[in-house]
């Protein structure tokens, strides 16, 4: 028979609703997905919007739809909202920005293709089993997050917990886990939410039900990370002491005349006016930010003197970010983005601490027999060398000597390097960057978020020093202290500030489980991913969605 003849005319016009509903239901999904993860990251303060971001894709994937739609709109979503994150990247390239926007986005993507077959698949299964998938999903999350730390070379920028950088009740869990453990239980509530929603407008059980299981799951997670909060925080005020009183000297050096060889000594007028105002507030410690000074501090004694007189004249230690030059003008020289030590009456240690995760493109050319013809956008030397040691320097605040862990630039965004530097006997992080790269945008708020997340994660106090901004201190709970902003409350301005910094005696000489056992949690969220997938693969049910999706349903 033909299929003309299959046709029924008396058959009703499908309605155009259902006829477009998948087009719409993605319009849909595509826009709030966007909007909630851009509004849930600085430099928005709007943290309680990761708790719903991943929630429209959830909802939507518990209906089955098809997977090519499913991919292509939630892949879009998040390369449209990461190059959103991401646009201050334009201040550098244009082609940076477009190239890494929708990679990183594409990567964060992978989960969703992992959420697409378990969501499904979850309907209908024993509360136990339902609970496993949950867990399994939230820890596919985490296995994403960790891979961006070291693919490529590493871009962990933004992980869902730096979200919550301004919110220190949940981040708690991290001086355990790590900055993943707070992931994952934001991933779970998303799931919790998106399954209550899915009860009230899909399985039309009336009312919101909020005593399913994932969502009480959910619950009891967020509960065990503001217990933790109370736990920590409990009495703090009686174990607070003094550290030092630290000043933080912003140069707000333009980076289009930073490597300027003419622009030098108004440089160092800069740095001599704003270290010397420094020094009127007796602090015990002055801080500069990365690369502040146009030479190199090893490998040119006048820039070596300059700072060593300076320190002298203000009567106070210092931290210094600045070059270090080896074998000068030899076939063996080689360029470090360094820190240094300055003591007043000894001058530049000999010591310093050379920066061990370097920027592709910015301070080296990757695979540069293949690369080669593209160049640095650091317009100095040839390609710097990786820093080995996480050995901390030596300054003495109040006749006592503390060990400084430094971070240079990004270095504060890789967990492990931080972890590394307290293991080597930090008492502090001292983050020591120039933002200055991506004007006066969301770069310098993204990048103080992950500095929380060390503060937290180690248990010691985090002192930042921007070359414009962001300049403040962290303590040990992530408890953003002090922020340097100007009379018009903005962190963008050259001057000066200086606050009195404490630190609590419980974490003094003490690590983090975190420190001591480093990423476990990501091992605990690879197991928890194998069993979620045994568990809707082999239980009952699985096969027939198995069965429905083959064909096409």
């Amino acid at each position: 028979m033909s299929s003309e003849a299959e046709v029924d005319p008396f058959a009703p016009a499908p309605h155009p609703w259902r006829q477009h509903a998948s087009a719409i239901t993605a319009v849909a999904v595509f826009v709030s997905t966007v909007v909630l993860t851009v509004l849930s990251f600085p430099p928005f303060h709007a943290p309680e919007f990761a708790y719903a971001l991943l929630v429209p894709a959830i909802f939507w994937g518990y209906q089955q739809p098809g997977l090519k739609l499913y991919a292509w709109t939630l892949f879009a979503a998040q390369a449209v909202a990461w190059t959103i994150l991401l646009f201050w990247l334009r201040h550098v390239t244009w082609l940076g920005l477009l190239l890494l926007g929708p990679f990183v986005g594409a990567w964060v993507g992978v989960w969703f293709l992992a959420a697409w077959w378990a969501l499904p698949r979850m309907r209908g299964r024993q509360t136990l089993t339902r609970l496993v998938a949950m867990l399994a999903l939230a820890g596919a999350w985490v296995l994403v997050e960790w891979t961006r730390t070291w693919v490529l070379g590493g871009f962990p920028w933004l992980p869902l917990a730096a979200s919550q950088w301004e919110r220190a009740s949940i981040l708690q869990i991290a001086a355990y886990t790590g900055q993943s453990g707070v992931s994952f239980v934001l991933v779970a509530v998303n799931i919790g939410f998106a399954t209550v929603a899915h009860s009230l407008f899909v399985e039309r059980q009336g009312g919101w039900n909020f005593r399913r299981p994932e969502f009480l799951l959910s619950l009891f997670l967020l509960m065990a990370c503001v217990s933790v909060q109370v736990q920590e925080t409990a009495g703090r005020v009686h174990y607070t002491v003094p550290l030092a009183r630290v000043a933080f000297v912003q140069p707000d050096i333009p980076q289009a005349v930073k490597w300027d060889e003419s622009q030098g000594p108004a440089i160092l007028q800069v740095l001599r006016t704003t270290t010397l105002a420094a020094a009127a507030t007796h602090p015990d410690l002055i801080l500069w930010p990365e690369a502040s000074t146009p030479w190199a501090v090893k490998g040119d004694d006048n820039a070596r003197e300059f700072v060593a007189l300076l320190a002298e004249r203000a009567q106070a230690p210092m931290l210094v970010g600045s070059i270090a030059v080896e074998h000068p003008h030899t076939p063996e020289e080689q360029w470090f983005n360094a820190a240094f030590a300055v003591d007043p009456a000894t001058g530049v240690q000999e010591d310093y601490y050379a920066k061990r995760h370097l920027v592709p493109f910015g301070e080296f050319v990757p695979l540069r027999p293949l690369l080669g013809w593209i160049s640095k956008f650091v317009p100095i030397g040839d390609d710097f060398t990786p820093g080995r040691a996480a050995s901390p320097l030596i300054v003495a605040l109040r006749g006592k000597p503390f060990a400084a862990g430094p971070l240079i630039c990004y270095e504060d965004v890789f967990p492990d390097l931080a972890r590394e530097s307290v293991l080597a006997g930090a008492d502090f992080l001292a983050v020591l960057t120039n933002n200055a790269w991506y004007g006066e945008g969301g770069a310098a708020w993204q990048h103080a978020a992950h500095a929380v997340m060390r503060a937290v994660e180690t248990r010691r106090p985090v002192l930042r020093d921007g070359n414009a901004g962001w300049s403040g201190w962290i303590d040990e709970f992530g408890g953003v202290r002090f922020t340097m902003l100007d009379d018009a409350g903005s962190i963008y301005f050259r001057g000066t500030r200086t606050v009195n910094v404490t630190r609590d005696a419980r974490w003094i000489g003490k690590n983090s489980f975190y420190v001591e056992h480093g990423d476990w949690f990501v091992g605990a969220c690879a197991a928890l991913v194998l069993l979620g997938h045994a568990a809707l693969f082999f239980g009952a049910g699985g096969e027939k969605i198995a069965a429905r999706r083959s064909a096409g349903t």
